[in-house]
Protein backbone atom coordinates (compact mmCIF):
# COMPACT_ATOMS: atom_id res chain seq x y z
CA UNK A 1 0.00 0.00 0.00
CA UNK A 2 1.23 3.18 -0.78
CA UNK A 3 1.52 5.97 1.64
CA UNK A 4 -1.21 8.67 2.01
CA UNK A 5 0.60 11.64 0.20
CA UNK A 6 2.05 8.89 -2.65
CA UNK A 7 -1.67 7.63 -3.66
CA UNK A 8 -3.28 11.47 -3.76
CA UNK A 9 -0.03 11.66 -6.38
CA UNK A 10 -0.29 8.84 -8.30
CA UNK A 11 -4.72 9.59 -8.33
CA UNK A 12 -3.78 12.78 -9.64
CA UNK A 13 -1.40 11.98 -12.16
CA UNK A 14 -3.82 9.53 -13.36
CA UNK A 15 -6.51 12.59 -13.99
CA UNK A 16 -3.88 14.45 -16.02
CA UNK A 17 -2.97 11.08 -17.87
CA UNK A 18 -6.97 11.04 -18.83
CA UNK A 19 -7.46 14.10 -19.59
CA UNK A 20 -4.58 14.01 -22.24
CA UNK A 21 -5.94 10.65 -23.77
CA UNK A 22 -9.66 12.26 -23.63
CA UNK A 23 -8.31 15.42 -25.49
CA UNK A 24 -6.43 13.39 -27.77
CA UNK A 25 -9.01 11.54 -28.90
CA UNK A 26 -11.50 14.34 -29.47
CA UNK A 27 -8.57 15.91 -32.37
CA UNK A 28 -8.67 12.57 -33.82
CA UNK A 29 -12.71 12.43 -34.19
CA UNK A 30 -12.77 16.13 -34.79
CA UNK A 31 -12.01 17.41 -38.52
CA UNK A 32 -8.71 16.50 -39.87
CA UNK A 33 -7.81 20.05 -40.84
CA UNK A 34 -8.67 22.35 -37.91
CA UNK A 35 -9.45 25.17 -40.94
CA UNK A 36 -12.25 23.23 -42.30
CA UNK A 37 -15.89 24.87 -42.85
CA UNK A 38 -18.28 22.04 -41.25
CA UNK A 39 -21.20 22.30 -43.49
CA UNK A 40 -24.67 24.25 -42.07
CA UNK A 41 -27.86 23.51 -42.36
CA UNK A 42 -29.82 24.54 -45.73
CA UNK A 43 -31.72 27.02 -45.15
CA UNK A 44 -35.73 27.45 -45.21
CA UNK A 45 -35.25 29.79 -48.51
CA UNK A 46 -33.49 27.73 -50.58
CA UNK A 47 -34.98 25.48 -52.81
CA UNK A 48 -35.60 22.22 -52.41
CA UNK A 49 -34.65 19.39 -53.97
CA UNK A 50 -36.69 16.21 -55.17
CA UNK A 51 -35.69 13.01 -55.71
CA UNK A 52 -35.53 12.35 -59.62
CA UNK A 53 -38.39 9.32 -58.62
CA UNK A 54 -40.67 12.14 -57.89
CA UNK A 55 -39.88 14.75 -60.51
CA UNK A 56 -40.12 11.61 -62.95
CA UNK A 57 -43.70 11.05 -61.05
CA UNK A 58 -44.59 14.94 -61.45
CA UNK A 59 -43.67 15.24 -64.93
CA UNK A 60 -45.98 11.87 -65.50
CA UNK A 61 -48.81 13.48 -64.00
CA UNK A 62 -48.30 17.27 -65.44
CA UNK A 63 -48.66 15.35 -69.00
CA UNK A 64 -52.02 13.40 -68.30
CA UNK A 65 -55.69 15.22 -69.50
CA UNK A 66 -58.06 15.98 -66.67
CA UNK A 67 -59.97 12.52 -67.67
CA UNK A 68 -57.08 10.32 -66.51
CA UNK A 69 -56.14 12.45 -63.48
CA UNK A 70 -59.90 11.79 -62.16
CA UNK A 71 -59.34 8.25 -62.80
CA UNK A 72 -55.80 8.26 -60.93
CA UNK A 73 -57.73 10.10 -57.93
CA UNK A 74 -60.04 7.27 -57.69
CA UNK A 75 -57.38 4.52 -58.07
CA UNK A 76 -55.55 6.47 -55.50
CA UNK A 77 -58.77 6.59 -53.05
CA UNK A 78 -58.96 3.29 -53.26
CA UNK A 79 -55.29 1.83 -52.79
CA UNK A 80 -54.97 4.39 -49.90
CA UNK A 81 -58.64 4.08 -48.35
CA UNK A 82 -59.38 7.88 -48.60
CA UNK A 83 -62.96 8.76 -48.07
CA UNK A 84 -64.38 11.40 -50.26
CA UNK A 85 -64.83 14.59 -48.54
CA UNK A 86 -67.17 17.29 -49.23
CA UNK A 87 -65.70 20.62 -50.63
CA UNK A 88 -67.20 23.79 -50.52
CA UNK A 89 -67.94 25.27 -54.27
CA UNK A 90 -66.62 28.01 -55.95
CA UNK A 91 -69.92 29.85 -56.06
CA UNK A 92 -70.26 29.79 -52.68
CA UNK A 93 -66.68 30.80 -52.17
CA UNK A 94 -66.49 33.81 -54.09
CA UNK A 95 -69.72 35.92 -54.45
CA UNK A 96 -70.10 38.17 -57.33
CA UNK A 97 -72.86 39.85 -59.52
CA UNK A 98 -75.27 37.13 -60.88
CA UNK A 99 -78.20 37.24 -63.79
CA UNK A 100 -79.53 34.78 -61.90
CA UNK A 101 -83.28 35.86 -59.30
CA UNK A 102 -81.89 35.49 -55.97
CA UNK A 103 -84.59 32.61 -55.60
CA UNK A 104 -83.54 30.83 -58.13
CA UNK A 105 -79.68 30.73 -57.07
CA UNK A 106 -80.78 30.21 -53.32
CA UNK A 107 -82.55 26.79 -54.68
CA UNK A 108 -79.48 25.92 -56.61
CA UNK A 109 -77.19 26.31 -53.45
CA UNK A 110 -80.06 24.23 -51.49
CA UNK A 111 -80.11 21.00 -54.00
CA UNK A 112 -75.97 21.65 -53.53
CA UNK A 113 -76.04 21.34 -50.18
CA UNK A 114 -78.62 18.72 -49.78
CA UNK A 115 -76.16 16.82 -52.76
CA UNK A 116 -72.40 17.67 -50.88
CA UNK A 117 -73.45 16.51 -47.42
CA UNK A 118 -72.50 13.20 -46.95
CA UNK A 119 -71.57 13.47 -43.31
CA UNK A 120 -74.34 13.63 -40.44
CA UNK A 121 -74.16 15.44 -36.84
CA UNK A 122 -76.35 13.33 -34.73
CA UNK A 123 -78.15 15.56 -32.22
CA UNK A 124 -80.18 14.55 -28.84
CA UNK A 125 -82.02 17.57 -28.67
CA UNK A 126 -84.75 15.99 -25.54
CA UNK A 127 -86.11 13.35 -23.80
CA UNK A 128 -88.68 12.04 -21.97
CA UNK A 129 -88.16 11.82 -18.17
CA UNK A 130 -89.76 8.13 -17.81
CA UNK A 131 -87.50 6.80 -20.66
CA UNK A 132 -84.03 8.36 -18.85
CA UNK A 133 -82.55 4.62 -18.40
CA UNK A 134 -83.41 3.39 -21.53
CA UNK A 135 -81.51 6.39 -23.64
CA UNK A 136 -78.62 6.52 -20.99
CA UNK A 137 -77.95 2.84 -22.09
CA UNK A 138 -78.66 3.38 -25.94
CA UNK A 139 -76.26 6.47 -26.00
CA UNK A 140 -73.52 4.34 -24.55
CA UNK A 141 -73.98 1.70 -27.25
CA UNK A 142 -73.72 4.32 -29.80
CA UNK A 143 -70.98 6.40 -28.53
CA UNK A 144 -67.51 4.55 -28.64
CA UNK A 145 -65.13 4.66 -24.91
CA UNK A 146 -67.86 6.10 -22.80
CA UNK A 147 -69.12 4.38 -19.53
CA UNK A 148 -72.20 4.48 -17.86
CA UNK A 149 -71.95 8.11 -15.92
CA UNK A 150 -70.47 9.61 -18.87
CA UNK A 151 -73.29 8.89 -20.76
CA UNK A 152 -75.53 9.86 -17.98
CA UNK A 153 -74.59 13.62 -18.26
CA UNK A 154 -74.55 13.86 -22.07
CA UNK A 155 -78.27 13.03 -21.87
CA UNK A 156 -78.35 15.04 -18.69
CA UNK A 157 -76.93 18.34 -20.53
CA UNK A 158 -79.30 18.61 -23.55
CA UNK A 159 -79.16 19.74 -26.91
CA UNK A 160 -75.72 17.12 -27.39
CA UNK A 161 -74.23 16.20 -30.00
CA UNK A 162 -73.87 12.00 -29.92
CA UNK A 163 -72.04 11.22 -32.83
CA UNK A 164 -70.48 13.33 -35.95
CA UNK A 165 -69.02 13.05 -38.81
CA UNK A 166 -71.34 9.57 -39.99
CA UNK A 167 -72.64 8.59 -42.73
CA UNK A 168 -76.46 8.84 -44.23
CA UNK A 169 -77.17 5.54 -43.20
CA UNK A 170 -75.46 5.14 -39.67
CA UNK A 171 -77.19 8.37 -38.60
CA UNK A 172 -80.55 7.20 -39.75
CA UNK A 173 -79.92 4.23 -37.64
CA UNK A 174 -79.00 6.18 -34.23
CA UNK A 175 -81.81 8.59 -34.81
CA UNK A 176 -84.24 5.79 -34.97
CA UNK A 177 -82.33 3.91 -32.00
CA UNK A 178 -82.32 6.85 -29.60
CA UNK A 179 -85.90 7.93 -31.14
CA UNK A 180 -87.10 4.22 -30.05
CA UNK A 181 -86.14 4.88 -26.26
CA UNK A 182 -87.73 8.61 -26.29
CA UNK A 183 -85.49 10.89 -27.35
CA UNK A 184 -86.06 13.67 -30.25
CA UNK A 185 -83.05 14.00 -32.24
CA UNK A 186 -81.94 16.19 -35.16
CA UNK A 187 -79.35 15.47 -38.19
CA UNK A 188 -77.26 18.24 -39.16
Amino acid sequence: MLPFGASARALVRLRVVHRQITSARMVMMSCERKNEVLASPPLDTAPKEYPPKIQHLVKEIAGLTLLEIAELNDLLKKTLKIENMAMMQMGAAMPGPSAQPAAQVEEEEEVAMQKAQSFFTVKLTEMSAEHKVKLIKEVKNWVPGINLVQAKKMVEMLPQDIKTNVSKDEAEKIKAALEAVGGKVVLE
